[in-house]
């Protein structure tokens, strides 16, 4: 029956591979999406709204829990949270039962700064050693201050490790971003992929840094289950004259423990990590990438790591997009692409996800090594930008015309996306547009690894 069944979908990939190549081959004209949207007040929900999971202060109840890969292979899951007093119930309790809880971790505590804003106790524990796909229960916190959570750990790291990765970015704490978190938690998503401009808190002139507290509350009720791996956008940098703060990225930095040591790196700027079949490599336009900087060497020596025999997907993240034909931030990342894309490229990646860009876009395999401005390559990845996640800033829906060769796809719409990584060599992602309320696949296509196919 095994055989049987692999036969069979063997067979439908090699189909959806022959029609995809008849409907869309490279170098086909793009498409830019008509479609008009509706669109509902695109400004901050008030602190009271009902999206935001609050309780009574004195209760001390943690809130705001997140869940991050902690280490480079997945098996270790940190578990974040925060606390308004800094009691003695700093502890994870966990198991693979519901109520049976076998193992516990003391957190690391931490605080800080901003202004007048002095942040809550913020915790972090790390679970080490688990199991590959298996279902854990745990609770946060001890006795009547307590909640309890599950999440399931990923598959064993290996080249037919299936996963769905949900991708989204500039989410912000509109209608719009908490539509997109909602419609993702029913998408089917196990490992969420963000790729910068967060909360949007440097938005605001004074108190910005309550704005932290809100949109984590806006996001628990998938942080809390499943894994999110952060990436950090120019809203996350936040050192700005008016605050008197100097220290960038000092809220991301607190908040969210990114597993780069894990991985060499010396910055939470830029690290990797692999989950189920796919190597991850995140890097950062906001840090020196000149050849010879410390982050350029990371990347060398992190790319001549990737096995892809182990770990066939190659996927690199990053802020702003390296190829972009909306007429806002166009060609911002050109300077950083010239440094980067020969080492990406000759290493096949096979996907490069960025965000930025208040739009969507997809292209095809492209690159500039050897034409100006990109064109077709085999050995490029896809590129796509979703900087459509809902922030206040609204969309932007001017796009350079004619529409360039090697873009495939594209819309000023809200939404986020999901890669669905069946197998060593095929990958079917799609684009979920904020339909008014509902979540619509308008971008559609199956990717195939360049290294395995």
């Amino acid at each position: 029956m095994a055989a049987l069944k692999f036969f069979f979908e063997a067979l439908f990939l090699a189909a959806i591979f022959i029609l995809q190549a008849l409907c869309e081959p490279q170098g086909s004209k793009g498409v830019t999406s008509r479609f008009v949207r509706k669109l509902q007040d695109s400004g901050d929900l008030p602190e009271t709204s009902e999206w935001f999971i609050t309780f009574d202060a004195t209760l001390n109840l943690p809130e705001q829990v997140h869940l991050t890969q902690g280490d480079y292979i997945g098996q270790t899951t940190t578990v974040s949270w925060v606390t308004w007093a800094n009691s003695s119930g700093n502890i994870v309790q966990y198991g693979k039962s519901k109520d049976s809880y076998t193992s516990s971790v003391q957190s690391d505590v931490t605080t800080y700064t901003y202004g007048d804003y002095t942040s809550g106790f913020i915790h972090h524990a790390k679970l080490e050693g688990l199991d590959y796909g298996t279902t854990y229960f745990y609770k946060v916190g001890d006795g009547s201050s307590s909640r309890e959570f599950s999440f399931t750990t990923p598959p064993e790291v290996g080249p037919d490790a299936a996963h769905v990765f949900g991708i989204t970015a500039d989410l912000g704490q509109t209608i719009n971003s908490a539509q997109t978190v909602a419609h993702y938690t029913r998408s089917g998503g196990q490992t969420m992929l963000f790729v910068g401009d967060m909360s949007y808190a440097d938005r605001y002139r004074s108190n910005s840094q309550v704005r932290w507290d809100i949109w984590l509350r806006l996001l628990e009720n998938s942080t809390a289950f499943q894994s999110w791996m952060w990436v950090a956008g120019d809203h996350e940098i936040e050192a700005k004259g008016n605050s008197g703060e100097t220290e960038k990225f000092k809220a991301f930095n607190k908040r969210f423990p990114v597993p780069y040591q894990a991985s060499g790196s010396t910055s939470s700027l830029y690290y990797a990590f692999k989950r189920a079949s796919a190597h991850f490599i995140a890097i950062s336009y906001y840090d020196d990438y000149s050849q010879g900087s410390t982050q350029y060497q990371w990347l060398q020596t992190e790319l001549s790591k990737v096995d892809r025999s182990t770990t066939p997907w190659l996927i690199i993240l990053e802020h702003v997009p390296w190829y972009n034909s909306n007429t806002h931030h166009y060609q911002q990342g050109d300077e950083m692409r010239s440094v980067l894309e020969p080492l990406i490229v000759n290493a096949k990646a096979d996907i490069f996800f960025a965000g930025h860009v208040h739009a969507y876009e997809r292209t095809f395999r492209a690159s500039a090594l050897n034409c100006s401005g990109g064109c077709s390559d085999e050995n490029a990845p896809v590129y796509i930008n979703i900087g459509d996640g809902g922030n206040s800033e609204g969309l932007v829906g001017s796009f350079v015309s004619p529409q360039p060769s090697y873009s495939a796809f594209r819309e000023a719409s809200y939404g986020f996306a999901t890669l669905d990584i069946r197998n060593r060599t095929h990958a079917l992602y799609n684009w979920h547009r904020n339909d008014d309320g509902d979540a619509v696949v308008a971008d559609s296509t199956w990717i195939i690894n360049r290294v395995s196919s």
